[in-house]
């Protein structure tokens, strides 16, 4: 029987870290002596990110998930943010999962603009329940 390979790094707290180790280490990428900066820097912008959403979502254009433009707007961000990681299987998987979200997306728009159309021509020729008598 396997078991699956733990960090070796020990949390602030005193217990030991249990996310798994980068490739080829010992050491989880929040705790690798070789990542420190990268981490550092991670940290702060996850910080900035969590105290900071209302200007976010003015850099990234998000206007909310009540809309299919919103929706499709902030799976364009993920799927931006996605193509630059480092190649994975769990990256792959995502953006299949992202391509497949924005197809599905894509569609949803066709039929809503469809219906908007079809509304738009038959508009005028329905009569209300209330005006036949």
């Amino acid at each position: 029987m396997l078991s699956a390979r733990t960090c070796r790094g020990i949390k602030q707290g005193g217990e030991r870290c249990s996310a798994p180790p980068l490739r080829e280490g010992d050491f989880c990428f929040w705790h690798d002596p070789e990542h420190q900066a990268e981490a550092a820097d991670a940290r702060r912008l996850g910080g900035l990110r969590r105290r900071r959403e209302g200007t976010l979502q003015g850099a990234y254009d998000l206007d909310g998930l009540d809309t299919v433009a919103g929706i499709r707007r902030l799976l364009e961000v993920a799927l931006v943010d996605l193509v630059g990681l480092e190649n994975s299987v769990a990256r792959s998987r995502a953006l299949i999962s992202g391509v497949l979200a924005a197809a599905k997306l894509l569609e949803v728009g066709e039929h809503e603009e469809r219906l908007a159309a079809i509304k738009a021509t038959l508009g005028p020729r329905f009569v209300k329940k209330d005006s036949r008598r």
